[in-house]
């Protein structure tokens, strides 16, 4: 519908609801002038007596006769005189029958509208009876005109009750339904009418009130009620010229199909997946092919109360009776075993109706049933191919190697391309794309582990020739991924094994994190280092969702997992001897289960290389040993132990070499003669350097001999 359009309905529908108040005050006028003719006829007796003329008046309006007796029954009886009766004063006007017709046929003309009125929407909408719709319109015309009031006092003979009643309706209109008073009819069940009611007053004549939103509903005026806008967001409207790739918008088709053939009773919709974007992109698809906005909830605002959830329930149900809306319900975080936020969950999935978008990982039990669909990721090659139109023709290459190094969904994709594109650095549009998506991935590891801020290189890393050959052949695994599991069709082969996993054992300071540091900076990848003291619980199962929870969230990443002293995680599974024993070999088969189905680069170090489970090994692609180093191996390490910009003077590397110390101490005791010379002044002597080292030994616990510390004279007054 245009703006002008929109104007025209708009003036349509106020002429509609000018007609329909104009007849509703000539009704209540009719009504109140009624007794007053009888009783100018001469007719009336006093109170308690009933005359010809009511009595036919009582058959044209039996329910509005029986209450307004009623009330004159509740009345003290006045004492019997030889006085006249006291008539009721005459109307200054009298309302025909002629003119009430007359204000119907307007009435009927105006609602002639297309689209049509407002209120006439409404009651199709609900169901409305024709008793229920005059009742809905005399509350909405107490809103919108000042004189209803006035006309409800004077028609119910009672300046206390100046607001409309059921009791008013009853009399009011023709076929009168009782049960529209019912809790489960559609006026009080959906909340379009809200009754002010007192414990002392009965229930017909309670104050009838028009619920807010349908008030301005019937002004034409649309919007998200109230109370529910604070539990709900808009999830975003996906533009027509946004499309779905092929693996995803077959799942988009299959939930729209499914919601047609459910129609009217339509069940929730489960989208079970690690992935919320891909998700949400697909619901969003969903939604806009069935003309729906889609609004998002997170599961944990879902009131805890049975009452408040129900008021939540219905009034979401009635927007959605109302206006083109769905609802996208995150649950993905919702603890299962946890009344908190599980228990209202259940509850609102069994009673909500409407088109409701379920964001779970695993499916939940709804007992009227539900349908779940998987929805995962863009396939590698559709990953790839928006690579490629990112970077422009001739980047298939680079294209297919962020691919294989990051699993983004294709918002994601879209909004780091357009974001390096804009972005006015001098770097290369690669390096551009590549730190974006390396930033936008690792968010989620950054909270549930330490990232290490790799600096070493090759030339730093003093090794075997074997073990050096070892890490380069780990790196080369992590950067042709793509190549050999999509182009090369191993991915096709294989559903489980399609990440890397390697072990690290040795001794404390051979190089096992540096090792790390290396092939996260060649691959330009982030390190991250798995803090155990966030990770492992003594609560039974919060291990494995700590676990489980950091595995998703550096699943799609290109985050490398370095978990150190790994033998306290994965070590042995014993003989169960006690209920901790078999709660902690639960642990290890979870962790044997989950590294090998992870996708990305796992690294594990320890200093006891015995203490892990044999189950590990068949999983582990790569076991690199880090020895203690020979005296070639330290000698390269004094050599490169200090940057280029320390001042050093007759450092005899050949003798530093004969100390026995691993890389790690080496760098300690570098660090250490480097303060010391700083504050003694420089250069770095070799009696600052082996001071140092007798430090060093004495902290690792290995013996000491004096005589290989003897440099000189200055020596042992600097050592005293």
């Amino acid at each position: 519908m245009t703006a002008s359009d929109l104007a025209t309905w708009q003036e349509s529908n106020d002429a509609y609801l000018s007609a329909a108040i104009e007849w509703l005050r000539l009704l209540l006028q009719r009504h109140t002038t009624m007794p007053m003719q009888n009783a100018a006829l001469g007719k009336a007796l006093p109170h308690g007596h009933a005359t010809a003329a009511a009595a036919s008046d009582a058959d044209a309006h039996p329910m509005w006769w029986r209450f307004r007796r009623t009330r004159v029954r509740a009345s003290p009886p006045e004492p019997e005189t030889n006085a006249p009766p006291l008539l009721l004063p005459s109307p200054s006007f009298e309302v025909s029958e002629a003119s009430v017709n007359e204000a119907y046929e307007r009435l009927r003309a105006a609602e002639g509208i297309d689209p049509p009125p407002a209120l006439r929407v409404l009651a199709n909408a609900f169901n409305l009876s024709q008793f229920e719709r005059d009742v809905l319109l005399l509350a909405v015309a107490m809103e919108l005109d000042t004189r209803i009031a006035g006309l409800c006092a004077e028609a119910q003979d009672d300046a206390s009750l100046p607001f409309p009643t059921f009791g008013l309706a009853f009399a009011l209109f023709d076929a009168p339904a009782w049960d529209a008073r019912s809790p489960e009819n559609p006026l009080r069940h959906w909340r379009l009418l809200e009754l002010n009611r007192p414990w002392t007053h009965p229930l017909t004549s309670t104050a009838l009130r028009a619920d807010e939103r349908i008030v301005n509903f019937a002004k034409g005026l649309n919007h998200l009620d109230d109370r529910i806008a604070p539990f709900v967001t808009p999830l975003g409207p996906a533009n027509a010229t946004d499309e779905l790739p092929a693996s995803q918008q077959g799942v988009a088709d299959e939930i729209v199909g499914a919601l047609e053939r459910d129609q009217p009773q339509l069940r929730p919709i489960q989208l079970l997946g690690p992935d919320s974007a891909s998700k949400q992109a697909v619901a969003r698809a969903s939604a806009r092919r069935l003309g729906a906005n889609l609004y998002r909830m997170p599961a944990e605002l879902l009131p805890a109360q049975p009452a408040d959830l129900d008021t939540l329930v219905r009034l979401w149900q009635r927007e959605t009776l109302l206006m083109p809306v769905a609802l996208y319900l995150e649950a993905s975080d919702v603890d299962r075993s946890a009344d908190a936020h599980a228990t209202p969950l259940r509850r609102f999935l069994m009673h909500v109706g409407g088109v409701v978008f379920v964001e779970a990982r695993e499916t939940w039990p709804v007992p009227q049933g539900s349908r779940s669909f998987d929805v995962d990721k863009p396939t590698a090659a559709e990953q790839r191919g928006l690579w490629t139109t990112t970077l422009g023709e001739g980047r298939e290459s680079e294209a297919a190697q962020l691919a294989s190094q990051f699993s983004l969904s294709l918002p994601a994709i879209a909004r780091i391309g357009a974001d390096a594109l804009a972005d006015e650095d001098a770097r290369p549009l690669r390096d551009r794309i590549w730190t974006r998506a390396a930033r936008h991935t690792r968010l989620n590891v950054d909270a549930l582990a330490q990232r290490v801020d790799a600096k070493a290189t090759w030339e730093d890393l003093v090794l075997p020739a074997s073990e050096v050959v070892l890490l380069r052949q780990i790196a080369a695994h992590v950067d042709g991924r793509g190549r050999v599991y999509d182009d090369w069709g191993f991915r096709q082969r294989m559903n489980r094994g399609l990440g890397i996993s390697a072990l690290f054992a040795g001794e404390s300071g051979t190089g096992k994190t540096m090792a790390a540091e290396v092939i996260a900076n060649e691959l330009n990848l982030s390190l991250h280092r798995i803090d155990l003291s966030s990770i492992v619980s003594k609560w039974v199962g919060e291990t494995e969702k700590n676990l489980q929870q950091l595995f998703n969230a550096a699943e799609d990443s290109s985050s490398i997992l370095f978990f150190d002293e790994a033998d306290a995680l994965f070590g042995k599974r014993t003989e169960v001897q006690q209920s901790q024993d078999r709660f902690a070999n639960i642990e290890i088969n979870f962790l044997l289960q989950r590294i090998e189905a992870y996708r990305g680069l796992a690294i594990l170090a320890t200093n006891m290389k015995s203490a892990i489970d044999p189950g590990f090994y068949r999983r582990l692609r790569f076991v690199v040993n880090f020895a203690f180093p020979g005296p070639e191996e330290r000698r390269a390490m004094w050599q490169r132990a200090f940057p280029a910009q320390v001042p050093t003077e007759g450092l005899d590397f050949d003798r530093l070499a004969r100390l026995p110390l691993t890389g790690g101490s080496i760098h300690n005791v570098a660090l250490s003669a480097a303060f010391l010379a700083a504050k003694r002044g420089p250069p770095v002597t070799m009696p600052i350097v082996l001071d140092a080292a007798r430090t060093e030994l004495r902290k690792i616990g290995k013996p000491v001999h004096e005589a290989d510390f003897k440099w000189s004279d200055k020596v042992v007054e600097l050592t005293r």
